[in-house]
C-alpha cells in the first residue's frame, strides 16, 4: 500500500497519542524547533581557537585575574556536550550495538534484533551479501550497527583521523516513554564536578531548569547554575559588549589603554583613603576600604580582559569561524544557512568546547518517530549524527578532548514490518513506545589517542565498553546495574565516568553523598576508562 510523502521533519502527528499539551511535548513531537539566525560575516576568524590564540594580558594584570575570580578557559576541565533526543530516540541496535552479559558482541537472538528494528539479513554477525563483511562498525572503539544513521552522519561531519582518537560506552538503561520528567540531564553534576567556563557555567538549547527536555535530578539542582539558553548565534554574540573603545582604536590599542587605565586606578587607589575603615562583616579581617579598592580595581581588570579576549568578532562568533562554516568548515556555508539544528550546534560547541561554557545541553526535538515509515527515524538519526560528528570535529580541530553524552526520553520498537523505500534501507519500522529497550552512550575525543577501556583481558574490557546488557530478547536487564532501571543513578553514572577521565573518581562519595552506585568496587565496574587527563587540562 502506497503511503503519502512527507516532510518528516515537520511535527509528529500520532493517531494514538494525546493531542500534546506541555512544552515537552510540543518538543518530543517537533511542534518546537530550535529557532536560529545567521549573521553575516566577510571576515575569517583570527582566534579560531580562544584557549590558544587569544593574546595574553599584561603580566602584572594577567596575575591579578584569579585573585579578581576571573575564570580560566573551561576551569581546566574537559568539555562536555550533551545531546537530549527529545520524544523516545531508537539507540540500541539500529545505533549502537547492546549486547547480552559478555558486552556488545554477545549477541541478541534473531527475534530481539527484530524487535530493534533489523531484520535477520542486516543482524550484527551476518555477512552482507553486497560487501562480505559482518555489520558491526568499531571505527569509533564503541561498536555500532555497520549502516547505523547516527554513524553514517558522524562520519560525514569528522575525518578519520578524529575517528581513530574517539572511543566511548553504552549504558542500557529504561526510561519512561514520552516524558520530560525523566531526570535524564547531567549539566549540575558536571558543574559540581568543577566544570566552568570563562564566561558561562552551564548553558543550553532550551530555556528550562535543565537546559534541556529532561529534566535534572533534584537532589543535583543548584539556582545559582541554571543554564543560560543558547540555541543561535546571536545567543553567542550578544553573550559579551566590548564597548565603543574597541570600535574606535582597534582591539590592541583599546586593551593597552584598558590596562593603562587599570595602572593609574590602582595607583591612585593606594593614595586615598574612602573612609570607611569598618571591619567587613563577611571577613573582619580586612577593612570596608580594601574591599571597595579591591571591587573597582578588579572591574577595570576585567574589564581589559573582556576586550582582550573578545575584541575580535570572530572569537565568539560561530557563523565567522572557519573550522566550523565554509570551504574547510565542518558545514558547508549552505548547509549552516539552512538547518537550524547546525546553527544550534554550531553555537553550544563553540562556546563548550573553547571553555567560555563549562557544559552544555543540545535538545533535538521530533524524536517520538514511531508510527510512521522507518525512514523518518533514519533520516532524523542521520541529521542527529551530523550534529554529533560536528561537536568531535570541532574539538579535534580546536586540540581539547571532549565527552559528549547522548540520551533519550524512553524507546521504541519494530513489530518487523520493513520498509524497503530508499531511506527506510531495508530496516523494521518503528511501531511503538517501548521503554525496555531504551540505552543511552557515551564517546570520549581525546587528542593524545583514544581512551583506553579497563580490564586486563578482552573479555573484561567488553563489560567496561557495555555497563550493563539486554537479555536475549532485546530488553534492558534490570538488575544488571543500579543505572539499568533508575535515571538518576544513570545520570550518576555518566558523571562517575566524567570524574574517572580525569583520575578523579575517588572524590565520587564526596562530591555526590547519598549517591547509589555503592562501594568503590561497584563503581570501579561503572566505570569505562583510564583517565585520559592528569586532574585537569591546560
Amino acid at each position: 500500500m502506497s503511503r503519502k510523502s512527507r516532510n518528516y521533519f515537520e511535527p509528529q502527528r500520532h493517531p494514538g497519542h494525546a493531542r500534546p499539551i506541555t512544552r515537552r511535548q510540543l518538543i518530543a513531537q517537533g511542534f518546537m524547533a530550535g529557532a536560529a539566525t545567521v549573521l553575516g560575516g566577510g571576515v575569517l576568524s583570527l582566534f579560531a581557537n580562544p584557549r590558544a590564540a587569544y593574546a595574553a594580558l599584561a603580566p602584572d594584570l594577567e596575575a591579578l585575574k584569579a585573585s579578581c575570580g576571573i575564570a580560566v578557559q573551561g576551569a581546566g576541565k574537559i568539555p562536555f556536550i550533551c545531546f537530549d533526543l527529545a520524544g523516545g530516540a531508537n539507540m540500541a541496535g539500529s545505533n549502537v550495538l547492546v549486547g547480552g552479559a559478555g558486552g556488545q558482541l554477545d549477541f541478541l537472538s534473531t527475534a530481539g534484533y527484530s524487535k530493534l528494528g533489523l531484520p535477520g539479513d542486516m543482524i550484527p554477525p551476518v555477512i552482507s551479501a553486497v560487501t562480505q563483511q559482518d555489520h558491526i562498525d568499531q571505527s569509533l572503539g564503541l561498536a555500532f550497527h555497520s549502516d547505523s544513521a547516527f554513524l553514517r552522519g558522524m562520519q560525514g561531519s569528522m575525518s578519520a583521523g578524529t575517528a581513530a582518537n574517539i572511543n566511548g560506552a553504552v549504558i542500557p538503561a529504561r526510561s519512561e516513554n514520552d516524558t520530560g520528567n525523566n531526570p535524564h540531564n547531567p549539566l549540575y553534576g558536571i558543574a559540581r564536578t568543577g566544570a566552568d567556563g570563562s564566561l558561562l557555567k552551564l548553558i543550553g538549547s532550551r530555556n528550562s531548569d535543565s537546559g534541556g527536555n529532561s529534566v535534572a535530578p533534584t537532589s543535583m539542582i543548584s539556582a545559582t547554575d541554571r543554564p543560560t539558553k543558547i540555541d543561535r548565534p546571536s545567543d553567542v554574540t550578544g553573550l559579551v559588549d566590548t564597548g565603543q573603545l574597541v570600535g574606535l582604536l582597534g582591539q590592541a590599542d583599546a586593551v593597552a589603554v584598558l590596562e593603562s587605565i587599570q595602572r593609574i586606578s590602582a595607583m591612585k587607589l593606594q593614595r586615598v583613603s574612602t573612609g570607611l575603615n569598618m571591619p567587613d562583616p563577611g571577613n573582619p579581617a580586612i577593612t570596608r576600604d580594601a574591599v571597595l579598592k579591591d571591587l573597582v580595581n578588579c572591574g577595570y581588570v576585567k574589564s581589559a580582559d573582556i576586550a582582550d579576549r573578545f575584541g575580535n568578532p570572530s572569537a565568539l562568533n560561530p557563523s565567522i569561524d572557519p573550522l566550523i562554516v565554509g570551504g574547510s568548515g565542518i558545514f558547508t556555508q549552505a548547509e549552516y544557512d539552512n538547518d537550524d539544528e547546525f546553527r544550534k550546534t554550531a553555537a553550544v560547541m563553540k562556546l563548550v568546547i573553547n571553555g567560555f561554557a563549562g557544559a552544555g545541553c543540545i535538545t533535538m526535538g521530533g524524536y517520538d518517530y514511531h508510527g510512521g515509515r522507518r525512514a523518518e527515524g533514519e533520516v532524523k538519526d542521520f541529521r542527529a549524527g551530523r550534529c554529533m560528528g560536528a561537536c568531535l570535529e570541532y574539538a579535534a580541530r580546536v586540540g581539547v578532548p571532549l565527552m559528549m553524552y547522548v540520551y533519550s526520553d524512553g524507546s521504541l520498537s519494530s513489530d518487523g514490518s520493513i520498509d524497503n523505500s530508499v531511506n527506510g534501507r531495508g530496516k523494521g519500522e518503528w511501531t511503538s513506545d517501548n521503554q525496555t529497550t531504551a540505552a543511552s552512550f557515551f564517546l570520549v575525543y581525546n587528542p593524545g589517542g583514544r581512551a583506553t577501556l579497563l580490564g586486563g583481558t578482552p573479555e573484561q574490557q567488553a563489560r567496561h565498553q557495555q555497563i550493563g546488557y539486554f537479555r536475549s530478547d532485546a530488553s534492558v536487564e534490570t538488575s544488571a546495574t543500579p543505572a539499568a532501571n533508575n535515571v538518576n543513578l544513570l545520570v550518576e553514572t555518566v558523571l562517575l565516568n566524567y570524574m574517572a577521565l580525569h583520575g578523579q573518581q575517588g572524590n565520587f562519595a564526596s562530591l555526590f553523598p547519598g549517591h547509589g552506585l555503592g562501594n568503590s568496587t561497584l563503581r570501579d565496574s561503572l566505570t569505562a576508562f583510564a583517565p585520559i587527563v592528569n586532574g585537569t587540562i591546560l
